[in-house]
């Protein structure tokens, strides 16, 4: 089972802070470092000292790291032309030396846009499906050779397809609870398949449509990964808990339920629960990023029980 370390930065993170986090990340023997894609809080937290762009943080970790996998769940495909997404996450692959994941997901939350000016279109989900085929498309292109797309939302004619990642295959991971065209485009481009913040058995009933969708499809369903992200609150003791719970302003008995909470063990126990319904990889949503001593405790108690 791999661990990663999932932040929410704007819900109030310098750029120094999730360096700080990708740092102790890597220290601290976790797989990847990954970040969400929103320029607007959530909540009641007061959000300062304001958003940072994900694309631009993970080109600086990228220098600034050696080990860990780096990635967005999700980038929003609203925020981004197609064409200039598959040139910055090319570039920050070839930045980082091949260690950059492309999460894409179709955009939701419309204050944001709003509040920044970006439109935030009806047809958000034909979009998404456009944008991972000039993306991947554009990718996978030889080189000298050009890329034409002609679709209902882009087109592109003659593109140089320049520049390419530095790994052959930049993984792509598709996500969400959607029941029929979700499971189809993920069976269609993606290398991994995520399920954000859902339960044991929802898990279980997304993941067997996400491996029907990709047997027919003609692929394999195990040439998937199948990972969940889930909200993670671990204590030596149940006053660490619950100390922990109130700093990010949630509920003990509601984080047990609803995502990885408790002592070590617990959350163990609980992972254990996940894999067996075929999840290969947890994305711990860290809320306080404050609270480097939770990493180290989740990586010398939790994770050393699962590798």
């Amino acid at each position: 089972m791999d661990l990663r370390i999932f932040t929410e930065p704007q819900q109030g993170a310098t750029y120094d802070t999730l360096l700080t986090v990708a740092k102790a990340t890597e220290d601290l023997g976790f797989d990847a470092f990954f970040r969400s894609d929103h320029y607007l809080k959530m909540g009641s937290v007061d959000g300062l000292p304001g958003p940072t762009d994900a694309w631009i943080t993970l080109a600086g970790l990228a220098r600034e790291t050696k080990r860990i996998r780096l990635g967005t769940l999700m980038t929003a495909g609203t925020f981004r032309l197609p064409g200039v997404l598959a040139i910055q996450v090319a570039q920050v692959d070839q930045m980082s030396g091949g260690r950059v994941e492309l999460g894409l997901g179709a955009g939701w939350f419309e204050e944001e846009h709003k509040a920044y000016g970006i439109p935030f279109p009806k047809e958000k989900f034909a979009r998404l499906e456009e944008q991972l085929e000039i993306v991947t498309g554009l990718w996978a292109t030889e080189v000298g050779k050009t890329y034409d797309f002609h679709g209902a939302y882009y087109d592109l004619t003659d593109s140089p397809a320049l520049p390419k990642p530095a790994q052959k295959k930049v993984p792509v991971l598709i996500g969400g609870h959607g029941a029929t065209r979700t499971p189809r485009l993920a069976a269609k481009y993606a290398d991994e398949f995520n399920i954000p913040f859902a339960s044991v058995e929802d898990t279980e009933r997304q993941f067997g449509r996400v491996r029907a969708a990709a047997e027919q499809a003609g692929r394999k369903a195990g040439d998937l990964t199948y990972s969940n992200a889930l909200i993670v609150c671990v204590g030596r003791d149940d006053a660490e808990v619950a100390r922990r719970a109130a700093a990010i302003g949630r509920e003990v008995d509601e984080l047990k339920l609803n995502g990885l909470a408790g002592s070590p063990a617990e959350v163990v126990d609980k992972i254990g629960r996940y894999a067996e319904v075929g999840s290969q990889r947890i994305y711990l949503q860290i809320l306080d990023l404050d609270d480097l001593d939770h990493l180290e405790l989740i990586s010398s108690q939790v994770q050393t029980q699962l590798s």
